[in-house]
This record gives structure tokens, sequence and C-alpha cells, in this order.
């Protein structure tokens, strides 16, 4: 028995998957102790959109780490915490018409969540929040509250109360956001005015649900028309994952309250944002509180990789193309095998293969044998999401997609 099954908990879950020890990585790439090297498209689940070890980003930290720079101060001021909130407002909100306020509310995308869920209920008064089917928005009792996954709710242990579920923009249904409208209308639909809707524009987890600009417009209005607070989840899909620094941007929406994590970081290092419109930021003083509410190293990273990847559209440009591309190819896989129920979807570069419950498990174990990393996503497993960094070549990107589509190849004629 090694240490990991000896010592660690068994809630650990992708070391399931791949039952390896890593020990190194650099841009699209991870190495096993043994030198092995897997081409990476699962990218931290979202948290390394810039590659693993990018090069720039290291020699910020390395500089910042060398000359004692502050690691922590609670949410006292320093040099690093000032250059993000000056190049974040420089760079990403004020050439998007953005005026929001900067939280900082702990480690992860949860703490984000969290943060937004409670400044909901307390500017408006109200209790409930409108979530969306196959959500997926943290494993935090809040969070899980507003969550469709029902193997993440059941782990919560008590009742998940103050959320009600409405229909997401499914590809195969188009239900549009007239069913919340209709429950907000009906003086017995039994739906109290909700303090604020929660969304996700590409539900990641979910199974790469892809929201469409009009749907999200409409779902906009409605929350406008009865005062209700929009929350954007876009700890996944953001940071130009879809293309633009912010997966909204497309649909022409301003929401009230926007969730960041993962790679907002830029190395990979703990971060977490709430972009707060400004007449909402009543927070009293230290009324949301933690101790990892901002950590410097991850606040140097961020400026870095705004700084190096955000003063153009040069990304955002690659970003779409690339994701033009990797469509492409899914729909071709898609096509190779007629009647075996496939399905594509995706924006930019977070794409998803629907090969069914089972089969999406046997296709990522195949690709990690061919040298492939892959997750799998949706209420049964059944996608498997393609999740690569913004930053990884063209060759890499031919190689994992050749990858995949053998894989599945060989699991479909395996399964006869």
């Amino acid at each position: 028995m090694n240490v990991f099954e000896q010592r660690e908990s068994g809630v650990r879950s992708y070391s399931r998957r791949w039952p390896v020890v890593f020990t190194r990585a650099t841009g699209s790439r991870l190495y096993a102790e043994d030198g092995r090297g897997w081409l990476d498209f699962f990218a931290g689940a979202g948290s390394l959109n810039y590659g693993h070890n990018n090069p720039v980003l290291k020699r910020a930290l390395l500089d910042y780490v060398g000359n004692d720079g502050v690691t922590h101060a609670l949410d006292m001021f320093t040099s690093a915490r000032r250059d993000l909130l000056e190049t974040l407002g420089e760079l990403v909100l004020r050439p998007r018409g953005l005026d929001h306020r900067v939280m900082f509310p702990g480690p992860g995308g949860a703490n984000a969540v969290e943060a937004a869920l409670k400044l909901a209920r307390t500017v408006t008064g109200r209790t409930e929040v409108v979530h969306f089917t196959d959500s997926f928005h943290g494993a935090t009792l809040g969070a899980l509250a507003v969550t469709g996954n029902p193997l993440h709710r059941r782990s919560a242990g008590v009742p998940l109360t103050g959320a009600t579920p409405v229909p997401f923009d499914r590809p195969e249904e188009h239900p549009r956001p007239e069913y919340l409208a209709r429950l907000l209308a009906g003086p017995a639909s039994g739906l109290d005015r909700p303090a604020a809707v929660i969304v996700e524009t590409v539900q990641a987890e979910g199974g790469v649900n892809v929201a469409r600009a009009e749907w999200l417009r409409t779902l906009a209005e409605l929350c406008r028309e009865h005062e209700i607070l929009l929350i954007v989840d876009d700890v996944q899909v953001g940071c130009g994952r879809t293309g633009a620094f912010f997966s909204f941007e497309d649909a022409g929406v301003v929401p009230d309250l926007v969730c960041l994590s993962k790679s907002i970081g830029g190395y990979g290092l703990p971060l977490s944002l709430l972009l707060i419109r400004p007449d909402l930021d009543v927070w009293p003083p230290g009324a949301h509180s933690g101790t990892f509410r901002g950590v410097n190293p991850a606040f140097v990273t961020a400026t870095e990789a705004l700084r190096t990847y955000w003063r153009d559209d040069a990304l955002e440009k690659s970003t779409r193309a690339r994701g033009e591309w990797v469509g492409s190819a899914l729909r071709g896989i898609v096509g190779a095998h007629p009647g075996a129920g496939l399905s594509a979807r995706g924006r930019g570069l977070v794409h998803g293969l629907e090969v069914g419950a089972g089969l999406a498990d046997q296709v990522a174990d195949e690709a990690s044998a061919q040298g492939l990393l892959v997750e799998t996503s949706g209420p049964r497993d059944e996608v498997v999401k393609l999740l690569p960094p913004l930053t990884v070549s063209d060759e890499e990107l031919a190689e994992g997609l050749a990858i995949l589509e053998d894989s599945v190849r060989v699991v479909l004629e395996r399964a006869g």
C-alpha cells in the first residue's frame, strides 16, 4: 500500500483516473516519475489557461519571492494587491465599460459564489435564489444549494434550502426564460421573488452545455424587470476560456455580480474575485471575512498574466480560431460514427463530446493510455470534456485531437 492509500482520504478523485505520481509540468504537458509525459487537456480543471509553469509568470513569481515580497497579509494593503487592482481596472474592466468593485472573498471559486449569494440576500432582503438544471457552483453548503448535480448535493448531509431550479438552455429543447417569467408573474406559482439568479454561460461540469446569447439576454432583461440580481459564475469558463475575457461579453449582458477564480491567478495559485456593481457594495467592514482572502503571490502572477495576454486581442483571436478548429474536429468524429449517438458542443477552448454514460469514462481512460489527459462531465459522466491551455501550440492541439479521435474509435469498436 502506498502512502496515498494509507494516509490520504478516499475523497480524492482525479488520482483514481490517473494513478501515477507526477513530478514535473511545463506548458501543455505533465510528466511522471518514470519520465513519461502526457499532453494535458485538463489544465487543472480550467485553472491553467496559460499552461503549466508559464515562463513569464514564473519569472515574476520568483522575482517577487526572491525580493522578500509579502506572502500573507489578510486584507491589508500591499504593493502586489495595488498592482492587481490597477491592472485589472486598466486592462479588463474599463475597456469593457465595467465599473465593478473587486472583492477578495477567499482562495477558491466556491468562496466567490458564497460571497455573491450572501451579498445578494443582504442587498435585497430576500432569501430565494434561482439556479439552473445541470449547474455546478461549488461544494460548500450555499454553493451546493444552487447546484444541480445529485451526487454533490447528497454529500451535503443536510437539507439544501433557499434555492429553486429552473431549466437551462439545452440545444434539443431551447426552453426560454419565459418559464421563469411565468413563475415570477404567477400569483400562485409558489416562488417568492428571488434575491438573485445565478448562471453559468457554459455549464462545464454539467456537460459543456452552452447557453445561447439570445437566451442570456432575455434572462438579463427578466432580472432587470423584476429587480433580481444577476450573478454570472465565470469560475471555469472566464479569463479567456471562451475567447473574450468574460464569457458573457458576446451576449452583451452586464451582470450585477461576477464570480472569478481558477485561471484568474494565472499560475495555478489559489485566488478568487467577486466583482460587485458599485451600488451593491454594501458590506460593512469585516462582514465577510477569511484568513486567505488575498494570496499575494497569486496577485503577482494574476497581474503578470493580464499584462502579458490582455493588452491586446491576440489571445482572444487565437482562442476563437482554435475553438473553431476543435469544434470542426469533434463534428468530424461525430460524423465518422453515425448511429453511435455522439454529439459535440462548446465555445472557444471548452468543448464536450457526448459519447454516453460509461463510454465517456472508457474514452478518457484510453486517451490516458495514449498520452492525453481529459476528464468527463455531465450528470452521468457522459461527456468527454476538453480544456486545453489557451497557450497550446497548433502541433499539440492536432496531437491531442488525433488521440481523442483514435480513443473514440477504439472504445466504440470494443463496445461492438
